[in-house]
């Protein structure tokens, strides 16, 4: 795919070769990222990400190379050098070289990834319960969007695929719904909108937090709260909100199938609205 690479001071249209066995984050997995997107231009919420990149590194126990604003100006920095066109991902990371349990702090390092990737189209998706769970506060860095994470994730998404679906369901260790495997989950019942309450145990994404913003100063109803596996199939609406596709459909839920319905299509047009007075050009 085509991209640009920003790392040790310079841009380079490669992807580096940037870790081996001794680096603290081959073996320890002292790597956090943060995602973001630009759609033809258009740069939602990029200082956001990049706020929270720098929270993350600091939760992983590194000081971040650069501050935030550095960051983001990075960022539009590589965006500019793709076609006007493109669909991107935008992904800053930091990660640590020198540590042996404990990462040394100041041994972390930047490097940012812009790349194509097509936004998803707008058919929806489907989505199954999993039997794999977000961790507690104190279980994993939860605190953080850290790599280490991932894994479960993956797991997840694998069951689910071997099952048919495209996308996984998880809960929290009380059984609560958390997200789905790759995006926070939203369901709409009675003209209400409702996602899950942040509690520690999901990232409770840049996304999301627009997304109820949007559709309460648009006058619908969004509570944040505890969700179970009946709230899900039971509801009128199903969606996600995320970076990869900002809002999207879910048209299957184990075997109840759902259609778009005026929620679901509020909030895509609301973000997408609020997404247009965001240019990096």
């Amino acid at each position: 795919m085509a991209g640009v690479f920003f790392s040790q001071g310079k841009w380079t249209d490669e992807n580096p070769k940037l870790t081996g066995p001794m680096d603290h984050a081959f073996w320890m997995s002292t790597v956090v990222f943060d995602g973001a997107r630009s759609i033809r231009g258009l740069v939602p919420d990029l200082d956001l990400h990049c706020e929270r990149l720098v929270r993350s590194t600091e939760a992983m126990l590194m000081n971040s190379p650069l501050p935030a604003d550095e960051i983001a100006a990075l960022c539009r920095e590589g965006i500019r050098k793709m076609p006007r066109e493109s669909e991107l991902y935008v992904r800053p990371m930091v990660f640590a070289r020198e540590g042996f349990v404990s990462p040394d702090p100041d041994s972390a390092e930047f490097v940012l990834a812009v790349y194509d990737s097509p936004m998803p189209g707008d058919g929806g998706f489907s989505a199954c319960f999993s039997s794999f769970r977000r961790p507690a506060r104190d279980q994993a860095p939860t605190d953080a969007k850290a790599s280490c994470l991932y894994p479960n994730s993956q797991r997840a998404l694998r069951e689910a695929t071997q099952r048919g679906f495209d996308n996984a369901i998880l809960c929290d260790p009380n059984d609560n719904i958390a997200e789905f495997a790759t995006a926070n989950i939203w369901i709409a019942k009675d003209g209400v909108a409702m996602t899950p309450a942040a509690n520690g145990t999901f990232l409770a994404g840049i996304t999301r937090r627009r997304v109820i913003q949007l559709l309460r100063d648009d006058g619908i109803e969004v509570i944040e709260c505890p969700l179970r596996r009946q709230d899900i199939l039971e509801a009128d609406e199903v969606f996600n909100s995320g970076n990869y596709g900002k809002v999207m459909p879910v048209v299957r839920v184990e075997d109840r199938d759902f259609q778009p319905g005026p929620i679901t299509k509020r909030a895509h047009d609301l973000y997408f609205e609020f997404a247009n007075d965001a240019s990096v050009f």
